[in-house]
């Protein structure tokens, strides 16, 4: 998918993004009302190049991805360590206004589009395979989202324009999970080579055997959810894509970015790590717990931390105000160092992060090398080393699909070498992967596993993915942080609360009746259905 997106994004700014705001108020009227972009005369590929975009991140200075994914699941899932003090993941901290941030910007900016062409293209025979692909993408959509909040708008999320009912129910996350398993395998059933060619896919760019193989380890992921619910259903849809799922890296499903288009297209996890929002680039570091972890086993992943990348918290490069970095970064595996969690920037030497043996100074903390945040650089969304490490599980659990052991090789070797993807600086040899693979084969069952998992989401910066297979699974081991005022109790977080203010006035009825329902109250320590305790 090389550099197969910049002229897609060009048309997608012009034609689904016009008349946008930085506040992108007018992005609900763009994508709600299909009569703003003409149903008999707008390609729907163009909204479909933006519900891609937009799954990576908002348009708007990556709002959710700053707080859900860096602000909260990095730094609760001890990938990411910060001090700055409205980072508050790490402290168990609540603050509703980051918390609702990815439920506001997926309704808005991910939800609506993808319905818009789920709806226009339904029963067309001209946008056949637009439709299907479509439907897989909702569900990845759909996913994140309950698996974030437990039971939400799905059924008639979005359908406001077409059912004329400006309220939706939320519907019980067990209900989501069965119906999205369907939608995935039906959709891909329905893939017709001799159809329509996807002309806005700026993934696979209309590979519809790739899509296969995605779609089957999208079912892989979300089936293996459900092994603390229901390992029944979780089993036999395991073993309905055995054989099916991404066959190597150059399977992976990832998002090239264009640096040309500001905001809207820019990486956005990138965009807060280079502090273009604050002083994230110099005051957010890799943990400890992740940085002890590569280094314990000389993993070659080591090569994704740098020391003395910023050597300042504001200083700007003169040409285009972004912040200066240093060209002499440091990549010597020994001198890595994480920040440990649950810090911050005051003197009660309990919790000052000067007070920690381990200080010396901000730039002598790890951080992620620039080829993983470059502007133009890649959001990973689905990998083959997820898959493989996923039938590892499934291979352990249930002795279905082959070898545990062989499934866990490939899945550590491809979670190594995936990282020549972001940028040739991070490339490690087939041979090197090899090497360490074969000296440290599957020996601890599922937490070796679970750890192989946490590590390789960690290093493709999908910390949503990181939490919600933690959640899952319990692995790797965290030691919770003690940090005073928390909001669980001294407990790593479950979920994020619902969007009261959000939900209370313009959705009350079912909003209260969901938030009643959550096992252990809706708040950071409630739990998702598939998160039984």
């Amino acid at each position: 998918m090389k550099n197969n997106v910049i002229k897609i994004y060009g048309l997608l700014v012009v034609a689904g993004l016009m008349g946008m705001t930085a506040c992108t108020k007018d992005f609900e009227k763009i994508n709600t009302d299909p009569v703003n972009y003409g149903p008999t005369n707008f390609d729907p590929n163009f909204t479909f190049s933006t519900a891609q975009l937009t799954y990576t991140g908002s348009t708007d200075l990556a709002y959710e991805t700053w707080r859900a994914n860096l602000i909260y699941s990095g730094t609760m899932m001890q990938g990411l360590s910060s001090v700055v003090s409205y980072w508050a993941g790490d402290k168990y901290l609540l603050t509703p206004w980051y918390t609702s941030a990815y439920w506001e910007r997926a309704y808005a900016e991910q939800v609506k589009p993808i319905v818009d062409i789920v709806e226009l293209t339904r029963d067309k025979p001209q946008y056949k395979n637009l439709h299907n692909i479509a439907r897989i993408w909702k569900v990845l959509i759909f996913a994140r989202l309950t698996d974030l909040y437990g039971d939400v708008p799905y059924s008639e999320a979005g359908l406001g324009y077409y059912k004329g009912n400006l309220s939706a129910k939320y519907d019980k996350q067990q209900d989501i999970y069965m119906d999205m398993l369907k939608e995935v395998e039906a959709a891909m059933a329905a893939l017709d080579p001799a159809a329509d060619q996807v002309t806005g896919d700026v993934i696979y760019k209309s590979n519809f055997e790739k899509w296969k193989r995605f779609g089957n380890s999208l079912i892989l992921r979300l089936a293996m959810r459900l092994t603390k619910v229901d390992d029944i259903t979780a089993k036999s849809y395991v073993e309905k894509v055995v054989g099916k799922t991404m066959a190597n890296n150059d399977d992976n499903a990832f998002l090239k970015h264009d640096a040309s288009g500001a905001r809207i297209t820019q990486n956005r996890n990138s965009q807060v790590l280079l502090g273009d929002g604050g002083q994230e680039h110099y005051y957010v570091k890799w943990s400890d717990t992740f940085i002890n972890a590569l280094k314990n086993s000389n993993d070659p992943r080591i090569k994704v931390a740098v020391t003395k990348l910023f050597l300042t918290p504001s200083e700007v490069e003169e040409s285009d105000g972004t912040k200066k970095k240093n060209p002499d970064f440091v990549t010597d595996p020994v001198v890595q160092k994480g920040m440990p969690n649950g810090k911050d920037l005051n003197t009660n030497p309990l919790y000052a992060i000067s007070a920690h043996p381990s200080y010396t100074t901000f730039p002598e903390y790890s951080s992620p090398h620039p080829g993983m945040i470059k502007r133009d650089g890649i959001t990973f969304i689905l990998t083959y080393a997820e898959s493989e490490l996923l039938l590892a599980e499934a291979a352990q659990r249930w002795g279905v699909g082959g070898s545990a052991e062989t499934h866990y090789k490939n899945g550590v070797k491809a979670g190594i070498t995936f990282l020549g993807q972001y940028d040739a600086a991070l490339a490690i040899s087939d041979a090197d992967a090899e090497a360490y693979a074969t000296a440290h084969p599957l020996t601890g069952g599922l937490s070796q596993i679970g750890l192989q998992y946490w590590i390789h989401q960690n290093t493709a910066l999908n910390f949503y993915e990181t939490w919600s297979n933690w959640r899952r699974t319990g692995f790797p081991n965290l030691i919770p942080v003690v940090y005073p005022g928390n909001a669980t109790s001294g407990t790593i977080p479950r979920r994020l609360p619902y969007p009261t203010a959000e939900e209370a006035g313009s959705n009350s009825a079912y909003y209260k009746a969901a938030a009643a329902a959550v096992p252990g109250g809706d708040n950071l320590a409630g739990r998702v259905w598939w998160d039984k305790q």
